[in-house]
């Protein structure tokens, strides 16, 4: 099992009694994931997608990718949301600090920004560049003005070849960036009907760019197929996705309403953000659901420690840890010491890390914060690929629990409807 769940610091706050008395509706809500059953069930082909998936659709993305870093070295994935930060959260993850990995991935699409777009196309100017737009419907306004901007910017670099610096990921059906690709001929790739933004990562969406940076997108499939094996066992002890669920929504239901998601890497604040979208778009329906946030110990902890600590006790911890470092580093010892330092001679840098997450968790269940662990193994492609569908389909079990449609975001379309009008937009 590549990725683990440890909760024994909750059980001051939730018994295994009542993790237990869970353990029908938790199976019944991964039958009704796995069978289609429940709500949203149009949108749950991600579920067993990881299986799914065709060798020759894989292979078809990695020669797009080696096509297109023919043309240049820079990749701009415009999308918003799902469209891009579950790429951006494995590019951070797997990428060093330093990174020299000529192949580089920009975002657009993601924002109104007028300083960020002027900016963005400044530049890319004088540079050789590729486009991957990404939008199901090809009309996500953020997504589609950053896009004509872009492809502007390529018809006046390569007039005569443009397109073959453009790959459009959309729908089959009613979209308007499928009928675009189509009249100007891009290279396209279909998201699945029934797989929704935030649950797409797994699909061309997030393999076409990781791809073109370089990283083995089999094995990231790899790590969601041993994912999606461990999520259909019917062990509800053992099924650490199972148990996640069913602890957060016991921890929600006696009043602690925000889940705190917490990494000791810096690598990891892209999880956290993709991860706040997954969960908050999939649950905040119906008045209900878990405000997900994240932070990065131990920095945050001199800025949003003193809250965790002592403020009102609403929230509960989930912390991130990783078991084999990519690196370690042992500390020295100083003739003068002037520093008080020597007393860590000899220690590795990673276990100074590990002791602040123990007394961490120690001071904050003490002060009333709940602090579960979900561990893995280390930061590579394939536990990428486990570490994502392991929230997934968390994530659907625990919208189920809820009894919301975790599939749907209707309340997204509130804050468009109300911008259209002030825009004028045209009502076809």
């Amino acid at each position: 099992m590549s990725v683990k769940y440890y909760y024994s610091n909750v059980l001051k706050y939730v018994s295994n009694e009542e993790i237990d008395s869970l353990e029908a509706k938790a199976l019944d809500a991964r039958s009704k994931l796995l069978n289609k059953t429940g709500k949203g069930n149009d949108f749950v082909g991600w579920v067993k997608w990881p299986r799914e998936i065709t060798q020759s659709e894989v292979d078809d993305i990695i020669t797009t990718a080696n096509d297109l870093r023919k043309l240049g070295n820079i990749l701009v994935v415009c999308g918003i949301g799902g469209s891009y930060l579950g790429t951006k959260a494995c590019d951070s993850m797997l990428s060093d600090y330093y990174d020299n990995n000529p192949y580089k991935l920009i975002y657009s699409g993601k924002s109104f920004s007028s300083t960020e777009m002027s900016e963005t196309l400044e530049y890319l100017k004088d540079k050789d560049f590729s486009v991957v737009c990404i939008s199901k419907s090809g009309s996500t306004t953020e997504t589609a003005i950053s896009f004509r901007f872009l492809r502007n910017l390529l018809k006046k670099k390569y007039p005569t070849d443009y397109n073959k610096h453009i790959v459009a990921i959309t729908s089959k059906e009613n979209s308007s960036l499928d009928t675009l690709s189509k009249k100007e001929g891009y290279k396209e790739f279909f998201i699945p009907d029934d797989i929704g933004g935030r649950y797409s990562v797994l699909t061309a969406v997030g393999l076409m760019p990781l791809a073109f940076r370089g990283y083995a997108i089999n094995k990231i499939l790899s790590g969601a197929k041993d994912a999606l094996d461990e999520f259909e066992k019917k062990d509800f002890s053992e099924n650490p996705m199972l148990k996640y669920a069913s602890v957060r929504i016991l921890l929600s239901a006696k009043g602690y309403s925000v889940e705190l998601l917490a990494a000791y890497e810096e690598k990891l604040r892209y999880i956290g953000e993709w991860w706040k979208q997954l969960f908050g778009e999939s649950e905040g329906k119906e008045h209900k659901g878990i405000f997900p946030a994240s932070v990065i110990y131990s920095t945050d902890l001199h800025s949003m420690g003193q809250y965790v600590q002592d403020g009102q006790r609403f929230l509960f911890e989930t912390v991130l840890n990783i078991r084999n470092p990519k690196f370690d580093i042992v500390n020295g010892f100083d003739q003068d010491d002037i520093d008080n330092l020597n007393y860590l001679f000899g220690k590795k840098l990673d276990y100074v890390n590990r002791q602040a997450m123990t007394a961490t968790a120690i001071a904050h269940v003490e002060g009333g914060v709940s602090n579960a662990i979900i561990d893995i193994e280390k930061l590579d492609e394939y536990n990428f690929g486990y570490l994502v569908y392991f929230f997934m389909a968390s994530c659907g079990v625990s919208g189920y629990l809820l009894d919301v449609n975790p599939f749907n975001q209707e309340g997204v379309e509130a804050y468009k409807k109300e911008m259209f009008k002030l825009l004028g937009k045209p009502i076809k």
